[in-house]
């Protein structure tokens, strides 16, 4: 499943880093937190290879 926006899109990549033990899950917040606690590493890399070019800024715009 891609991103649907550019803001989904960078709160899967910093889930991901923490996921990872690049970042430390404490500077986490938001979508992000929420992101790490629920998906699968496979699931968050998928949302944050999505390509950037064409996605709006936020789902609703």
């Amino acid at each position: 499943m891609p991103a649907t926006s550019k803001a989904q899109q960078k709160a899967a990549g910093a889930a991901l880093s923490a996921k990872r033990g690049e970042t430390p899950k404490s500077k986490l917040k938001g979508a992000s937190k929420d992101m790490a606690k629920t998906m699968t590493e496979a699931e968050l890399e998928e949302l944050a290879s999505t390509p950037r070019k064409g996605l709006p800024e936020r789902a609703g715009d």
